[in-house]
This record gives C-alpha cells, structure tokens and sequence, in this order.
C-alpha cells in the first residue's frame, strides 16, 4: 500500500504531517511522491489566508477529478472546511519517529486561545492544548537516538503552552538539556512576558539557536488594536531590548502585515521606523488580505490592493539591507549548520542565515563552516572545519 502527502502552509503542518508520514511508514506503507501510483493522498490543507485556501481547495479538486477512485484524506487547517473525508486507516501518529526531513519537528501545542481580527485559525484549530510535558521530552530524547542534530519546536502559538505547571521557558530548558550536541530552534513567540522569560532560558542553553521570530504584524499601536493583539509597541520594544542584551549577536525574526484597513500613511510610518529602530534582521513581510469569516473582514476603511503592495514592497527591501548587513558580522567567524542538501553541502545557522561549502558532508550531519564570503543575499560561503554525523 502507498500513500502520497501534500502539505501546505507552516511549520505545524509540517510537523503533523511529518508525524503522519512516519506513522504510515511503520504500519507498512510505502511513500510515493506521485498521487497516481497511491492507495491513499493524504493533503494537509492551509487556510490562514483565502488565498492559501483556495490553493489548497483547488489541488483538492484536481485529485479528485484525476483520481476519483484514490480514497483522500483531508486534514490540517481545511478540515471543518473539506466535510468530503475519507475516513483513514487507524494509525497511532505517536509510535513513530519521522525520519525523512534534515531537522527535526517537534509539535508541543496546538490551537490558539487569542481572537485576532485578520486571523481565521482558531475557528478551524480550536483553543490552545498543550502537549504533556513528558510527552514532548521523551519525543525529543528519541529524535536525538536516531541522530538529528536541529530539534524545530513548533505550535500554533508556542507562548500559551503549559503543562502540569510547566510553560515555554521550562520547556525550552528541558529540551537544551536533553543533548548538548543537538540544538533547539524555536518557532515564532508573541511578545509578552512569557516571552521575556523564554529568552532569559535562550540565554542559559548554549545549544539553543541564537535566533528569536515575533510576529510584530505592526508598529503601530492604534493598528494593533484594532487587529486585537494582545500586546504594544512597548512590548516588542522590551522584548527586542532584553533579547539583544542577554544575546548581543541575535538573529531577529519578524512578521509584519501592510495595509490593514484603516492603516494611514502615519500608521505605516510608525512601522517603518519600529524596523529601522529595533535590529531586526529577518523579516516575513506581507500585505493584508480579506479573510472571509474573520472581524476584519467586515471592516471598513479598505486600503488599495496597489497601497498594500507597495508598502510591503518597500519594507521588504528595506530589511533585505539590514539581513545583509547583518550577516556580514560573520565575515571571519566560524558558524554551524545542520546539512539540509548533500549535494551542494548548504544548511541554516543557528542566526538562520543560509550557508554553503564546496566540501562534501553528509545530509543531517552538523558541520562548523569558517565564512570567507558574504553574498549579496545575505547566504553565507566558507570553507569546512570539522563535521559530525
């Protein structure tokens, strides 16, 4: 029997896809990349945006047409969109350990517990659950048994996890703690005094990735509001400050959406400066899109599709400057990567800077890199030093 996955969206899909991967596999199923030679197509949909939604919708109408006999399974974030189901065979998803990927993905939470206008996931993910606290340690202690070298720690908002008095920064200590030769990367964390705190954690585990993503979304507070954050421009401005004290050479990841209704040339300036202001490094930046079933919506005060664009436009290329200027800092300096492909011997440091050497190391391995070049897209280039498989 073959089964084939197509996955959409973020790192949580990923991961729950990952996991379902493997817990085939270890009933017996074959993967197969191609839907015509499967048994069963499993698609994890994405319906953050009506965009993604539609995209995930349309290959779901593709397949059925083409493969009207292939019983498909329909999960993720299109499930209470998708009521077509095939009911799948039952599999336990939490005997198996994925094994395909270079880095692994580790899921402690899902759902969310917030009420953002723009966002329609908790409508299909519910309220934020935790994983238990045990669960998610004897999960990573095996991911290191079968030899990776990067554990990714996802959720659909990692700041709301608790388990048996545990929250994200206890969490994050006892994941360091598992292995000293594995290091721990999280996923995006909201400002907010939890994250405060996980990045005082940050500071205390050497093997945890030097990199930090908050989704700012705005820098303006009046934006903010209205979007129903749950958090100012202060809190972003004492999370960053408190991250680049404890950890002076952070790479600094955000989110951040132009055009939100009502959004003013004032409000898009007061995000322009929070970026130029605060060392941000990385950045997601996209223009607002109408999500039907969310508070947003319905609001009023559309901005112009082409106002929307070309304020991400201009931000984009304002934090591609400030990610190569920040990755010139590693001119001369030695970094470490966890090899993603082979064949060009590339992986992602623990800044989450893209890196390359022409020396040949296996996939999965973690390699130190001496950094000889810079590119112009921020992507490091070195010579090898040593590797460890």
């Amino acid at each position: 029997m073959k089964v084939c996955f197509e996955t959409f969206g973020c790192r949580l899909n990923k991961a729950e896809a990952l996991e379902m991967e493997a817990a085939y596999l270890a009933k017996g199923w074959e993967c197969t990349e191609s839907p015509a030679d499967a048994d069963l197509i499993v698609v994890r949909g994405c319906s953050v945006t009506a965009r993604a939604q539609r995209d995930c919708e349309k290959l779901i109408d593709h397949l059925r047409r083409h493969y009207p006999r292939t019983p498909l399974r329909i999960c993720g974030c299109l499930r209470q969109n998708s009521p077509r189901t095939v009911a799948p065979p039952v599999v336990d998803e939490t005997v198996a350990v994925p094994m395909r990927t270079a880095r692994a993905y580790l899921k402690v939470q899902d759902g969310c517990s917030g009420c953002c206008s723009f966002c329609i996931v908790p409508q299909f993910r519910g309220a934020s659950v935790s994983v238990p606290f045990g669960e998610v340690l004897d999960k990573a202690q095996r991911f290191v048994e079968v030899g990776y070298h990067e554990i990714v720690v996802t959720g659909c908002n990692l700041a709301l996890y608790a388990s048996a008095g545990k929250r994200l920064p206890e969490l994050l200590s006892a994941l360091a703690a598992v292995s000293p030769a594995c290091r721990i990367r999280l996923g995006s964390l909201e400002p907010g005094a939890c994250a405060l705190e996980t990045v005082r954690a940050m500071a205390e585990a050497a093997n945890v990735c030097r990199f930090l993503h908050v989704p700012v979304q705005s820098g303006s507070n009046r934006i903010l509001a209205a979007m129903k954050r749950p958090y100012l421009v202060r809190d972003v401005e004492a999370l960053v400050s408190t991250a680049m004290r404890l950890l002076p050479n952070l790479g600094l990841g955000c989110d951040v959406m132009t055009g939100f209704p009502d959004e003013s040339a004032f409000d898009f300036a007061a995000t322009e400066g929070l970026l130029r202001r605060l060392p941000f490094n990385h950045a997601h930046v996209f223009p607002y899109s109408e999500r039907p079933g969310t508070l947003a919506a319905a609001f009023g005060g559309a901005v112009p599709k082409a106002v929307r664009t070309a304020r991400a436009h201009r931000l984009a290329e304002q934090m591609g400057r400030a990610r190569a200027q920040y990755a010139r800092r590693f001119l001369g300096q030695t970094v470490e990567i966890v090899v993603e492909d082979e064949k060009k011997t590339v992986g992602w440091t623990g800044e989450y800077l893209r890196c390359e050497t022409v020396s040949p190391v296996p996939r999965k391995a973690s390699a130190r890199i001496f950094v000889t070049r810079v590119r112009e897209d921020a992507t490091l280039e070195g010579r090898l030093v040593t590797h460890l498989v």
